[in-house]
C-alpha cells in the first residue's frame, strides 16, 4: 500500500547546533611538498602529502591530484574479466586500510539506487534535510565539470583545500598499503571511499549516498547499517551488467536493502515490484511504496528540479527524510492534524530550492545573447534511458511553448544573467521564431533504437520537430578527469558510432515525415554545413562538439529573426561537456 506522507512528516525539530571544526592548521598550496595538518580529534598527526605527479612543474597542486586520479581509472569493459563479487570485496579490506570500519558504522546514512532518478532524489533529500538545520554530506555521480560536485558539505562543493587534503590523506595509505595481491582501488572504488572518509572527518549529521551502478556490488554498498534505503523507479538500462529482465534488474537495485532496516520505493512495473518485495520479505525489510506529492502539499511553490517525474522523486525524498528523522531521534509523533494540508515548512523549503546541473537545466549562450534578446539557448537534460528521454521530451516541450512559464526563471544556470535573459526571452516571443534542434550523443553499450523513437514521438505527440539533429563524438576523455581531459579537435577522429545514430534518425524522420519544413528557419538551417562531416536534410555529424558549437553560433549570426532552441541530451557526460564549453 501507498504510504500517505503526511503521517510521515509531523515533526519538531531539534538539530544539535553544530560548528565546523578547523581542520587545516597549516596548509601551503604554494610549495611542491604540501602539508597539512588535520584536526587532533580527527586524524591526531601531521601527514605529508604526495608530491604527485612530476610530469610538468607547472601543474597546480588540484592538477596533481586529478592527474593522481586518472591513474585509477581502469580501460577495462565493466564486464568480461572483472568479478564483480570479489571486486566488491576488497573493498572491505581498502576501509580497514583507511581506518574507516568504525566510522562509516557510526555514520546516519541514506542510501539511494535505482535506475531514474537517483541524483534528483538524493538532491530534493538533502536539501529537506539541510532545510531542517542539520549539517549535510551528499555524494552523488557522475560531475558534469568539476569532480569536486560528487562531494557536497551544506549543499555546496568540497573546497578545493579540503579536497585536497582529504585527497592524499585517502591515496598516500593505500598506496603504501595495497600491493600485487591487494591493487589501488579503481576509480568509483577510491571516490566512494574518498566520500566516507569526508563525511565522517567532517562530522556531517547525516550522509546521502547515491548509488553508482546496481546496488549489490556497487562501492557505497559497504555500508551494512544505514537508517533507511531508497529505490528509485526503475527500467532498462546498463542490462550488460545487471540483467536483461526488469526482475533481474531490480535484485541488483534491491541488493542496498540490509536486514530489517526500512526503505521505500516509488510505483514499479509488476516484475520489477514483485522482486523487491521478495527481497525485501526475506531481510524482513519493511518496504513502503509512496506516491507522487500532490502539488497542494506544497502550498503554493513548485520544486525547483522541472519535470512531471519530479513530484515521484520528490514523494520518495520525504518519506526519507521523515523516516530518517525518527530513526534517529527527531521526529515525533504528535500534532498530526497540523500537517493535514500541507507538508512541513523545511521540507516545502527544501523540495523548493533543490538545485541539481544538467537535469532539466536551461542555459543561454552567453557568447551570442545580448541584450535585445536570447537567441541561443541550450536545454541540457541528461537522459539516457527510453523513460527518461520520454520524460526529458515532455519537460522540452512544456518549457519551449512556455506553458509553465517558471521552467524559465527556476534552475537554470545560476549566473546572474541567465534569469534575466530568459525573461526577456518571454517577452520577446512574439517578435522571433523559434527553432528546435537536436544535439545528441549516447555511449555505444545503449540502443539508439529505443531512445531516438522515443524521443521523437513524445515531442511530435507535443507539436515540437526538430529542423536538425547535430550528432557529435564524446569530448571528455574518460581515462582522465579534471580541465586537461578534454580532446582536442580531431578531425581524424573516428566518427561510425555518431554515423550510426544518423542513420536511425534519418530512418525516423523518412519512415514519420515529420519536420519536414520549408520555413526560413528551416532553409537557413540547410546552408553553409561545410564544417559537417556527413550532412543530411534531417541531420548532420561533426567531428567534434566544438564545431558543432560553432556552427550553431554561426546560424544565429546570419539568421537574427529566429531563436534557436537546442536540446541537448542522450549523455550526461555531453552535457557536462556544453556546459564547460558555453561557460567559459
Amino acid at each position: 500500500m501507498a504510504v500517505p506522507l503526511l503521517r510521515l512528516c509531523s515533526f519538531s525539530l531539534s538539530p544539535t547546533p553544530y560548528t565546523t571544526p578547523s581542520i587545516f592548521h597549516s596548509f601551503n598550496p604554494t610549495t611542491t611538498f604540501l602539508r597539512f595538518k588535520l584536526h587532533s580529534t580527527l586524524f591526531h598527526s601531521t601527514i605529508p602529502m604526495s608530491q604527485g605527479s612530476t610530469k610538468s612543474s607547472s601543474m597546480t597542486p588540484y592538477e596533481e591530484a586529478l592527474e593522481a586520479l586518472s591513474s585509477l581509472i581502469t580501460r577495462r569493459t565493466r564486464v568480461g574479466d572483472v568479478n564483480l563479487e570479489e571486486r566488491f570485496n576488497v573493498l572491505f579490506e581498502y576501509v580497514k586500510m583507511l581506518d574507516l570500519e568504525e566510522a562509516i558504522s557510526n555514520m546516519k546514512i541514506i542510501h539511494v539506487a535505482g535506475t531514474k532518478g537517483k541524483g534528483s532524489t538524493c538532491t530534493f533529500t538533502e536539501s529537506i534535510l539541510r532545510n531542517c538545520g542539520f549539517r549535510t554530506g551528499l555524494f552523488t555521480s557522475p560531475h558534469l565539470i568539476d569532480i569536486r560536485e560528487r562531494f557536497r558539505l551544506d549543499g555546496l562543493e568540497i573546497s578545493e583545500e579540503k579536497f585536497l587534503a582529504y585527497f592524499w590523506w585517502c591515496y598516500d595509505r593505500l598506496k603504501e598499503k595495497t600491493d600485487d595481491k591487494v591493487p589501488m582501488p579503481p576509480f568509483f572504488h577510491f571516490l566512494a571511499l574518498l566520500a566516507f572518509k569526508i563525511f565522517s572527518a567532517e562530522q556531517v549529521d547525516v550522509s546521502i549516498m547515491e548509488v553508482g551502478l546496481g546496488g549489490k556490488y556497487d562501492a557505497t554498498n559497504v555500508v551494512q547499517a544505514p537508517v533507511v534505503c531508497g529505490i528509485t523507479s526503475l527500467g532498462y538500462d546498463h542490462m550488460e551488467i545487471l540483467g536483461n529482465t526488469l526482475g533481474e534488474i531490480a535484485g541488483e537495485k534491491a541488493g542496498i536493502f540490509k536486514h530489517r532496516i526500512p526503505a521505500f520505493t516509488v510505483p514499479q512495473p509488476d516484475e520489477a515490484m514483485h522482486v523487491l518485495k521478495e527481497k525485501a520479505s526475506r531481510l524482513n525489510v519493511p518496504l513502503q511504496v509512496v506516491n507522487p506529492v500532490d502539488a497542494r502539499l506544497l502550498d503554493g511553490s513548485t520544486l525547483g528540479l522541472e519535470g512531471e517525474h519530479q513530484y515521484t522523486n520528490a514523494a520518495l525524498a520525504v518519506a526519507l527524510c521523515s523516516m530518517w528523522l525518527k530513526m534517529s531521534g527527531h521526529l515525533q509523533d504528535t500534532n498530526l492534524e497540523q500537517t493535514q494540508h500541507t507538508l512541513p515548512e523545511p521540507f516545502i523549503k527544501g523540495l523548493a530550492t533543490a538545485s541539481l546541473q544538467g537535469r532539466a537545466q536551461i542555459v543561454p549562450d552567453q557568447h551570442v545573447n545580448n541584450e535585445a534578446s536570447n537567441e541561443l539557448v541550450f536545454f541540457l537534460d541528461g537522459a539516457h534511458s527510453p523513460e527518461s528521454m520520454e520524460a526529458c521530451a515532455r519537460w522540452f516541450t512544456l518549457a519551449i511553448k512556455g506553458q509553465d512559464q517558471t521552467s524559465f526563471h527556476q534552475k537554470m544556470d545560476n549566473s546572474k544573467f541567465s534569469t534575466e535573459m530568459v525573461k526577456m526571452n518571454i517577452g520577446e516571443r512574439d517578435h522571433k521564431k523559434s527553432t528546435q534542434i537536436l544535439l545528441f550523443n549516447c555511449m555505444s553499450v545503449r540502443d539508439p533504437q529505443l531512445l531516438l523513437p522515443q524521443l521523437m514521438k513524445t515531442c511530435a505527440d507535443h507539436g515540437v520537430y526538430f529542423r536538425k539533429a547535430l550528432f557529435v563524438p564524446a569530448l571528455s576523455m574518460y581515462h582522465k578527469v579534471g580541465s586537461h581531459a578534454l580532446t582536442p579537435t580531431d578531425t581524424n577522429i573516428n566518427l561510425s558510432w555518431q554515423l550510426t545514430l544518423q542513420r536511425v534518425w534519418e530512418s525516423l524522420m523518412q519512415g514519420n515525415k515529420v519536420g519536414k519544413s520549408t520555413d526560413a528557419a528551416s532553409e537557413e538551417l540547410k546552408d553553409d554545413m561545410g564544417m559537417s562531416a556527413n550532412n543530411f536534410e534531417h541531420s548532420a555529424v561533426f567531428p567534434s562538439l566544438p564545431v558543432a558549437i560553432k556552427w550553431l553560433r554561426d546560424r544565429v549570426q546570419q539568421n537574427q529573426s529566429t531563436r534557436f532552441q537546442v536540446l541537448v541530451t542522450g549523455s550526461i557526460h555531453l552535457v557536462g561537456d556544453v556546459l564547460k564549453l558555453i561557460k567559459k
